[in-house]
């Protein structure tokens, strides 16, 4: 795969993106009851796959054995991350709350499927949050993520598939449908779901989209406004043709890239549960994965070793001092930045060939 669809950071450093919103963690922490939890919890879900909208580059594939570390004093939490894998390559992460509020863990490891004109990522591999203060353990596993127009066209992303969230504790669950694009795009990035005890009876409703916010209602009051809104109609549209009459073929052109909706419309009385964070302004200016391909040409020299590397018992080889650290662009700054892009994230590795984690500093 060429180096220009990779963006300039690991998949290890990618996942710390779920963390952006972790005041919704801490929040859940301390509310009373267990369906205002599971509410925070659920945003908490949808608020973690945000980070990827318009982010249509590919990370970089971890070495096996490889770490990332994040502390961040600020947000309260830690995390870890290491590759345990590489056939199949699963990447394992955990984190815990530096009160010892809650600890969030688990694995991932996509199965990718290319369709010819997109790509698309099953997403397996149980995420678990547990909330130490009330006893109690949730479990999920993320929406399907999709790229199109990978041959030809604009890269766009969508995610679609049931995301349930179970806790373990009480039986409440929360069933979460983010809907596909559709033909027209009008069902394009929106998210909603529903909240239920383990009676089955429903208790609260969810919706809104996964790139901009998520709202709450009450189950009466937001079918009697879906009522209102279906009673008053839509008009249908035509099929697409082409100027000749025949039908779109699907094989012969890149999907067309939505356009966007109208931003969500609030049901009165409904309650906000999340926000997404505003990006930074430079948020849209990639550092060129190119500047990468010379480690990988650094890798044909004769006894030469890949910069930042160790290289050990080689025949022939030799071990030098890696090359000094490029600097970063112009108006970023080192740490991992969880809104945006994260092409900032400073790798915390010194040995991508170490054989574990380090323990947590004391």
């Amino acid at each position: 795969m060429p180096i220009a669809f990779n963006e300039p950071l690991s998949f290890l450093q990618r996942i710390t993106e779920y963390m952006e919103h972790v005041y919704l963690l801490h929040k859940a922490c301390r509310q009373p009851q267990p369906l205002e939890r599971m509410q925070s919890v659920a945003a908490f879900a949808v608020s973690a796959v945000a980070s990827q909208w318009e982010r249509t580059g590919k990370p970089f594939n971890p070495l096996l054995g490889e770490t990332y570390e994040l502390i961040r004093e600020d947000l309260g939490f830690r995390f870890i991350s290491e590759q345990v894998s590489h056939h199949p390559p699963i990447s394992a992460f955990y984190s815990e709350g530096l009160s010892q509020d809650f600890l969030f863990h688990g694995s991932i490891y996509p199965k990718l499927k290319f369709w010819g004109k997109s790509v698309e990522a099953e997403p397996r591999g149980t995420i678990t949050l547990e909330l130490l203060k009330h006893n109690e353990a949730y479990t999920w596993t993320n929406p399907t993520c999709c790229v199109h127009n990978v041959i030809i066209g604009k890269l766009w992303i969508e995610q679609y598939g049931t995301v349930e969230i179970v806790n373990h504790r009480t039986g409440h669950k929360c069933v979460l449908n983010f809907k596909p694009c559709g033909l027209f795009g009008k069902e394009l990035h929106k998210v909603e779901g529903h909240i239920q005890d383990k009676n089955k009876q429903k208790l609260f409703v969810i919706y809104g989209k996964w790139t901009e916010c998520l709202w709450g209602a009450d189950p009466a009051s937001y079918e009697s406004f879906k009522k209102r809104e279906r009673s008053g109609g839509h008009p249908r549209r035509a099929k697409l043709v082409r100027d000749d009459g025949a039908e779109k073929a699907d094989s012969d052109v890149a999907d067309d890239v939505p356009e966007v909706q109208e931003t969500v419309q609030v049901v009165p009385g409904s309650k906000l549960l999340w926000r997404i964070n505003t990006r930074p302004p430079n948020s849209a200016q990639t550092w060129p994965a190119r500047r990468r391909s010379g480690w990988r040409r650094s890798r044909e020299k004769p006894g030469g070793s890949v910069p930042g590397r160790r290289q050990s018992g080689r025949p022939g080889g030799s071990t030098r001092a890696p090359t000094p650290t490029r600097g970063l662009p112009t108006g970023c700054t080192r740490g991992i930045t969880l809104s945006g892009t994260s092409l900032t994230a400073q790798i915390s590795t010194e040995d991508r060939g170490a054989p574990g984690p380090r323990p947590w500093p004391r």
